[in-house]
């Protein structure tokens, strides 16, 4: 077992102590489990859930969208970003360390599979060609983002 699945320690760690001043940091963009599929979407085209992109800036939600909708033509589920689903995935992954300080956050996930969290879920099972596409999809969205003039608003509060 790594330090990983014992919390969210490395985050929370680097949020207390940033190397970079969190007042500089405009956005997080996590990916994690990106090479597999769920049930839900065997079968179906190309997808990722995403996970947070419009709880503290509407701004950051519009970028990720027109990425997609420019690049990659994906089906971005964002049925996870429900406050009442009960996985509570927004809450259990790096990235919400940096909206508890208010940086706007995306979480780019491929959904849970048999092999989740477990010791089966090994290299050989990574589907590269969806995750190169959802790897494309966060590198459009981080260039849109690192090409502006000014810092994408903040104007909501749903930590």
């Amino acid at each position: 077992m790594t330090g990983e699945e014992k919390g969210l320690l490395g985050s929370e760690y680097y949020t207390d102590h940033p190397v970079f001043p969190l007042a500089s940091t405009m956005v997080d963009l996590n990916t994690d489990m990106v090479g597999r599929t769920d049930k839900d979407h065997e079968g179906k085209g190309d997808y990722v859930y995403v996970i947070g992109s419009d709880k503290l800036s509407s701004e950051l939600h519009t970028i990720l969208q027109n990425a997609n909708q420019k690049y990659t033509q994906m089906d971005l589920d964002f049925r996870y970003n429900d406050p009442e689903d009960p996985n509570r995935f927004y809450y259990r992954s790096d990235h919400y360390n940096f909206a508890k300080h208010s940086i706007p956050v995306a979480f780019f996930f491929n959904g849970v599979h048999d092999d989740y969290h477990g010791p089966g879920d090994e290299v050989d099972k990574i589907e590269f060609p969806k995750m190169e596409k959802r790897a494309r999809l966060v590198f459009y969205t981080a260039w849109d983002l690192a090409n502006r003039d000014k810092r994408i608003v903040v104007d909501s509060n749903k930590k």
